[in-house]
């Protein structure tokens, strides 16, 4: 996909303690859920649909410290793959659960995407992460994932398909009804293979798509630094 670069970010994060679970759908299961402008992004005949637990770090705005409470709370997202009518390819988040209640008003209000707030947490315990969440406001209520990860080796060589679901450097949302995105800034990600020892979640259902039907794809890392810009119509 290849970096891109964002000169003049308004925001400055962290992720890190983060696993990638993937799952394959029909193309069309996933369009119905994206706004005007937006087409589902095929690998290998299907679209994909990604969950996304993780922790997010260091939480600012340029030239001001992270605020009270922000340089560390977890974080997951429910997230397809798309391609707008310039060609360009990008995330759509179907959902975002926070642990920070001012991270998601700043996200909804901000970037107008659809957070939630949620009673999470996130554990790195050697090569193995261990995440909870629950849902609290807005509904649906309760939606959970519960996911713990068994870390394995990094990847070896080039991965088409690990690429084209982590190394996206574009979201979009819609703001006063029309399509916009913002850059995202950071390295390629150090990923390493992992495997699933428990799952218990509805957040994918909870965002409008059939549970998963078969075995996830999983990859986990440490993290990256991220640079954002200001969303645009352009």
């Amino acid at each position: 996909m290849g970096t891109t670069r964002v000169p003049r970010p308004i925001m400055y994060q962290a992720w890190s303690d983060l696993t990638f679970i993937h799952w394959r759908y029909p193309a069309a299961a996933v369009q119905r859920l994206l706004p005007r402008g937006l087409t589902a992004e095929e690998f290998d005949g299907d679209a994909w649909v990604g969950l996304v637990p993780f922790a997010m770090e260091g939480l600012r705005v340029p030239g001001v410290p992270p605020p009270p409470g922000s340089s560390w709370f977890p974080e997951t997202n429910v997230r397809t793959y798309v391609r707008d009518a310039r060609g360009r390819s990008g995330l759509w988040f179907l959902s975002l659960d926070a642990g920070y209640l001012p991270a998601v008003v700043g996200g909804r209000a901000g970037y107008r995407l659809p957070y939630f707030w949620s009673d999470m947490s996130v554990r790195a315990d050697g090569d193995r992460y261990v995440y909870r969440s629950r849902r609290r406001v807005p509904g649906p209520a309760g939606a959970r994932c519960d996911a713990d990860v068994e870390l394995g080796p990094p990847l070896a060589g080039r991965d088409g398909l690990a690429e084209f679901l982590t190394e996206r450097y574009r979201l979009f949302t819609v703001v006063a009804g029309g399509l916009a995105s913002a850059r995202v800034e950071h390295r390629p990600w150090p990923l390493r293979h992992a495997r699933l020892t428990h799952l218990d979640e509805d957040v994918v259902r909870a965002a409008g798509l059939p549970a998963p039907a078969q075995e996830p794809l999983v990859h986990a890392s440490a993290g990256v630094r991220v640079r954002i810009g200001m969303w645009s119509r352009r």
